[in-house]
């Protein structure tokens, strides 16, 4: 996500600090910024929206002259993209840039106002910046003992880093559940969010840990903790080449992107769950789903797979009817649309032909167009009433995943907002539903931490010719997408049925050639499941089962079983996908592909 570098030395820190944002640019970005302390130690500030590109425009009608300075790119949460959105945020002569989430933002602001305060923005790190500068007029006799006062009446999540006029020969900046690392330079120090930004000029590095906070200094960097209690730890040294940061040590894209969708999932829902009213909020965009006639999600590839899970979810939830198309077929059919239907169109690049074209018939014939999108401003998302954005940062591998896991907490946030509006959405479940999804992320990082890289299994089932795979209910468009992904980089051909179908025609296909993938995780059809799995096994199938963890019997009918935490049935495909995804990767890795850029594919399909 949002991008942060810093600088303190005796070099001009403007070209440093938009080098270092060129370096975070894959993480994505709607505006970018840079603060700097002049000879003076007057505080300049340059902001624009858009790529950097319209940064480095300004700056070279304005220049920022200067040793010490931080800068960012920022992808819109609260507060549309702008300007005055824009990070660094300056108070008096305070800056500051932030990645994360000030939960209690509403009750400081009000706070904060009550006093005389005035905004310029909708962000919430701006709270940040009044309470620092409010600590520095209270007489906090350092930048780092103002900002341990800001924190302590701070709720979040952050990587925060402030400069300011009264204390112009350094930096500081704190990390609370967002990631911050120390550059150590010759008699200068480096700050960002991430290697990439800094390995042009040093590959000795320190990564802060929760709760610590860094004052730098041309001279050296100095840690602590919230309490003001020293900190001590060595540097490391980073071998890896440009390249091999930006994948920050994992062999291939897909792999490290598999192991993001827990961040993802995380900044997507960042903002917009809120437990106290028990509602989901879609950053301005309003859906009364009781003049609707029906919903109608439009979608391709894996996409479409995400669309079909949303739809148990938004009738689930709001029970409004809702269908799924392939946005290649649906303009072809003559669609029967109106002011009354809702179309969401879900696209990772925003920019997808068929979905596009798809979008523009809904409006022609008077739909209303909602756009999940990944990338901000792109096709789709201007030609569309409003947007979700995914934040899931850019997805460089061509088979999709941690999109794909975005795009299904985008369709959450809508069904929850949906059902609420709806009524059919009580607040105590709505709450409980909320409180679920919000530990999603962390479920995410143990089923990923629990199944390991799953080489065993790609040793077994490597050379097989052929899989199925079977799911029910929310897991049947997984299993779709399981098949998807398995033949997108693998070359395997693999076929996914919802699994009540199977003695409908597929099960003529098993034998012990054929290793057949049975989603079984516990739920309302797991009886209905196991009993699909067994006609598979008594055909002599290989079976390789996805199961809640601690399902003994599970383990003793299947050939191989992958293990994911238990959660409600309507979130289930969070989990289930994870073993698939995996899977895939590493059959993928042990028949020799490539992985990143699987043959034919392309990463957005832009024409018909």
């Amino acid at each position: 996500m949002c991008g942060i570098v810093g600088y303190v030395g005796p070099r001009q820190a403007t070209p440093i600090l938009v080098g270092g944002l060129r370096r975070l640019e894959y993480r994505g970005y709607d505006s970018a910024g840079l603060a700097v302390l002049d000879p003076t130690g007057h505080l300049e500030v340059s902001r624009s929206v858009g790529k950097l590109s319209a940064l480095e425009q300004l700056l070279e009608r304005q220049p920022l002259l200067g040793r010490v300075g931080i800068g960012h790119t920022r992808w819109a949460t609260h507060g549309r993209p702008s300007e005055a959105n824009a990070h660094p945020h300056r108070v008096g002569g305070v800056a500051v840039v932030h990645n994360g989430i000030i939960e209690n933002y509403l009750d400081l602001k009000r706070r904060l106002q009550a006093t005389g305060r005035e905004f310029s923005s909708e962000t919430d790190t701006e709270i940040v910046a009044h309470l620092v500068d409010e600590a520095l007029n209270a007489g906090a006799p350092t930048l780092v003992e103002a900002l341990r006062v800001a924190l302590s009446q701070v709720v979040g999540a952050y990587a925060l880093v402030v400069i300011s006029e009264r204390h112009p020969d350094e930096i500081v900046a704190a990390k609370n559940a967002s990631p911050l690392v120390i550059g150590i330079g010759v008699g200068e120090m480096f700050l960002a969010s991430d290697v990439p930004a800094m390995l042009e000029h040093t590959r000795d590095v320190i990564f802060l840990e929760e709760g610590e906070i860094a004052e730098l200094r041309a001279t050296g960097v100095k840690l602590s903790n919230l309490a003001g209690e020293p900190v001590t730890r060595a540097s490391r040294r980073i071998t890896w080449d440009a390249v091999q940061a930006e994948k920050n040590g994992y062999p291939h894209f897909m792999l490290k992107e598999i192991h993001e969708q827990p961040r993802a999932i995380a900044d997507t829902l960042r903002g917009r769950l809120r437990l106290d009213t028990a509602d989901a909020y879609l950053e301005g965009y309003e859906i009364d789903p009781r003049p609707l006639r029906r919903v109608v999600l439009v979608a391709c590839g894996t996409s479409y797979h995400a669309g079909l899970v949303g739809k148990f979810m938004i009738e689930s939830l709001a029970r409004v009817p809702c269908e799924v198309d392939l946005a290649s077929e649906f303009r072809y059919r003559d669609p029967v649309v109106g002011p009354n239907d809702l179309l969401i169109a879900i696209s990772q690049s925003g920019e997808t032909a068929d979905t596009l074209a798809a979008v523009k018939e809904a409006r022609a014939r008077g739909g209303r167009v909602l756009a999940i999108s990944n990338v901000v401003d792109s096709a789709i998302p201007r030609v569309s009433e409003g947007t979700v954005y995914t934040h899931a940062g850019p997805e460089i591998g061509v088979a999709s995943t941690k999109c794909f896991t975005a795009q299904l907490a985008a369709l959450a946030l809508i069904a929850i907002h949906m059902g609420r509006r709806s009524g059919h959405l009580a607040a105590p479940e709505a709450a409980k539903l909320i409180a679920e999804l919000a530990a999603i992320p962390t479920k995410m990082t143990t089923a990923l931490t629990t199944l390991g890289d799953l080489a065993d299994v790609a040793a077994r089932y490597r050379d097989a010719r052929d899989f199925l795979f079977l799911g029910r209910g929310t897991n049947f468009p997984i299993a779709l997408e399981g098949a998807l992904k398995l033949k997108e980089i693998s070359y395997i051909h693999a076929e996914g049925y919802a699994a009540g179908e199977m003695k409908h025609g597929p099960i003529a296909l098993v034998d012990d050639g054929v290793p057949v993938v049975v989603l079984a995780p516990r739920g309302p059809s797991y009886e209905k499941i196991i009993s699909n799995l067994v006609q598979v096994r008594a055909r002599n199938g290989r079976v390789i089962a996805v199961g809640t963890e601690g399902d003994q019997q599970l383990a003793e009918m299947a050939e191989c079983v992958l293990f994911v935490p238990d959660v409600s049935p309507l979130l289930q495909p969070f989990m289930t996908v994870l073993p698939l995804q995996i899977m895939s990767y590493a059959i993928a890795v042990a028949r020799g592909n490539d992985v990143d850029q699987p043959r034919n594919l392309a990463k957005s399909v832009t024409v018909e």
